[in-house]
């Protein structure tokens, strides 16, 4: 039998409001104290995917990738299309350099959400780590568009990625063509 609290709201209400409180503190830079209030979060509405991915970014930017690892299989678990918890997995992946690993997470967290200019330069780069330079300058391009309109400090990042993808451009039909 479900608890009075969940029948009146009350655990939601609870959890969302440990939830914000964790925005609070990380935007502090406290992560300490936001990975409590997730922790509480959870407690409170454990079936809620959002938290896990929430806490596991946090666990990720704290290098515990045990940690971060288990909140974003659980928070896939809950929810398959968990956008933050395939960015995190492929993060992780990443930093290990499994390559397919990272790129289908990547994907994956992209298809979820296509408007983070985060997850398309991290696309990229992974696709420059596998040695393909046209969809990793296309990903990194379609990032800097993203960046430069929300006039976001990664743009320069990403547009000196564009400057080193550059270097990689396959030659084309033209310049094959007129022996270049």
């Amino acid at each position: 039998m479900p608890r009075l609290n969940q029948r009146l709201g009350l655990t939601r209400y609870e959890a969302d409001e440990a939830y914000k409180q964790a925005l609070d503190f990380y935007k502090k830079g406290d992560l300490d104290n936001a990975e409590d209030q997730l922790g509480k979060a959870i407690d409170a509405l454990p079936g809620n995917s959002e938290y896990y991915a929430a806490r596991g970014l946090l666990f990720l930017e704290d290098a515990e990738y045990e940690q971060a690892e288990a909140d974003f299989v659980e928070a896939l678990r809950l929810f398959p299309y968990e956008m933050l918890a395939h960015y995190g997995r492929g993060a992780i992946a990443y930093k290990q350099k499994k390559w397919d690993e990272a790129l289908e997470h990547f994907t994956k967290a992209y298809h979820a959400k296509t408007d983070r200019p985060e997850t398309l330069y991290y696309l990229a780069l992974t696709h420059y780590q596998r040695g393909e330079f046209a969809s990793a300058a296309e990903r990194m391009f379609a990032a800097n568009e993203l960046f430069e309109k929300a006039n976001d400090r990664r743009k320069a990042d990403s547009g000196r990625w564009l400057k080193e993808l550059a270097k990689h451009r396959l030659p084309t039909q033209k310049s094959l063509l007129e022996g270049g």
